[in-house]
């Protein structure tokens, strides 16, 4: 088990079933040790100044108890496809297996603003990129990038609890927003910067909102609540967000394990005739209202929900 690195923020609001134990650690598994000791090995062996940091999910879903096997690497003075190439030969001078290096290009049209090197390192494929630092323009959703600090990819990141990192070098924890353990702990999906700037940078980060309160069960801040309701923001989210996008993040709430509780939301904060806006076709403002609880929802195996 590991510790952590800098205090949790201040303000979070309290939660009488907390997720999260007050001494917050992370157990490893023995291949997850593995695969730490190759990055520091790595680090080491040719010297680096490099930071090397799992960011993300994992360190969210390891917090909370569960194993996840999505590791995204994060560099901070490097770009993924050079630390992977030098994995590569760390590993082949150890006698490990080593495998070719994936490129996964840029696609800022599906929310992939820079290129990821994807390796299999230790029979793990790991996703490295390095840190970066976001500007957006009001006419697209797609941001300008460069290299930005820890704290900086941190902050431009959709919600606190996955502002997380777990620091490769040191073994701890690291929350540079100050409010990620909190959240984490007291069940509050909250953004690390204003959330109106945070939804007007990617309104589909909406639906990732409620789509994470519905599997956590987790409740939405105050503030995110009111930038849900923002009318300026839902036509964002029509007219800025592909409905390919829209259809994933409504796929994921629905085979998530509270697909009630996605609609509701989705209801709540009249995001319905968005989602199931047909192409082409604004919304008409009389649709009648839905209670998601009144709707059948049946899973891929065709069983109703009870």
């Amino acid at each position: 088990a590991l510790g952590m690195r800098a205090g949790a923020g201040e303000g979070a609001q309290p939660r009488k079933r907390p997720r999260l134990a007050a001494d917050a650690r992370i157990g490893l598994t023995a291949d997850e040790r593995r695969l730490f000791d190759a990055l520091r090995g790595t680090v080491a062996r040719f010297e680096l100044p490099t930071v090397v940091r799992v960011a993300g999910g994992w360190v969210r879903d390891k917090l909370l108890g569960g194993e996840s096997h999505d590791i995204d690497v994060a560099l901070d003075d490097m770009t993924g496809v050079a630390f992977a190439n030098l994995v590569n030969d760390h590993l082949a001078e150890q006698g490990e297996p080593t495998h070719r290096i994936g490129l996964i290009q840029a696609n800022p049209e599906q929310s992939k603003h820079l290129e990821t090197a994807a390796l299999t390192v230790l029979g793990k494929t790991i996703d490295f990129v390095n840190l970066r630092s976001e500007e957006y323009h009001d006419a697209s959703r797609i941001p300008s990038i460069r290299f930005g600090t820890a704290k900086e990819d941190a902050e431009r990141r959709d919600f606190t609890i996955n502002s997380l990192f777990f620091n490769v070098n040191d073994s701890c924890l690291e929350d540079l927003t100050g409010l990620g353990l909190a959240d984490l702990r007291a069940g509050i999906i909250r953004t690390p910067l204003p959330p109106a700037q945070t939804f007007r940078d990617d309104p589909l980060r909406m639906l990732r909102a409620i789509r994470f309160a519905s599997r956590f069960d987790f409740e939405l801040d105050t503030t995110v609540q009111e930038a849900l309701k923002d009318r300026d923001n839902h036509e964002a989210l029509s007219s800025k967000i592909s409905r390919e996008r829209i259809g994933t993040e409504l796929a994921s709430m629905l085979r998530g394990p509270r697909p009630v509780q996605a609609l509701e939301l989705l209801e709540k904060y009249d995001l319905l005739p968005v989602v199931l806006q047909y192409p082409g076709i604004s919304p008409p403002s009389n649709l009648p209202r839905i209670d998601p609880r009144e709707m059948d929802i049946v899973d891929e195996a065709g069983c109703r929900e009870a």
